[in-house]
């Protein structure tokens, strides 16, 4: 921060306009000076070197770059850092917790459903959303949430297969009852 600015303040630099702000990212608080140009995505990646999430289209079609931002996906090639301040971030390197993947890391693994892995950390936080949302999702509810994250590896089966045993081991450890209809 430059002496006597404010936190938010905006100043010209020899990169052009910079803005001063803080994004909360997987949890941690992080203070940076961001160029006015740059989106979430080439921040997360450029300048927090958090590389799990990637450039895909960069024009908010293919979903490879999605983050949660509240715990609602958000395509972060869109996005402007300056507008996300006092809002939590979570990227793919968010996901696990005390040295243990996530639920729907693990059932990726378990089922093979990243083929390349580009698309997947992309799929993973959208998938997260939607079990947040709906601990009981059917395969067309899966379907229709993945719907703006394409891959070009798979035929989705196992991604699909992989979000509903996530699922059900979550909701066993919640003890929730249930799933959704396989259509």
């Amino acid at each position: 921060m430059v002496p006597g600015q404010r936190l938010g303040q905006r100043f010209e630099g020899k990169t052009g306009l910079k803005t001063q702000l803080t994004l909360r990212v997987n949890g941690e608080a992080r203070d940076m000076m961001v160029p006015a140009h740059k989106s979430l995505l080439e921040v997360l990646r450029e300048d927090l070197n958090l590389t799990g999430t990637k450039h895909g289209c960069e024009l908010g079609e293919c979903g490879t770059c999605t983050v949660l931002v509240d715990g609602l996906p958000v395509l972060s090639c869109l996005a402007l850092p300056v507008e996300l301040q006092g809002r939590e971030i979570k990227t793919v390197e968010g996901m696990a917790a005390n040295g243990r993947l996530h639920p729907l890391q693990q059932a990726f693994v378990e089922l093979g459903a990243a083929q390349c892995g580009y698309c997947t950390p992309g799929i993973l936080l959208t998938s997260e959303a939607l079990l947040v949302e709906n601990p009981t999702p059917g395969r067309q509810e899966i379907r229709e949430a993945l719907a703006g994250n394409l891959c070009r590896c798979t035929g989705y089966t196992k991604i699909l297969d992989a979000v509903e045993l996530a699922a059900l081991r979550m909701n066993a450890n919640a003890g929730i009852q249930g799933t959704g209809s396989r259509a």
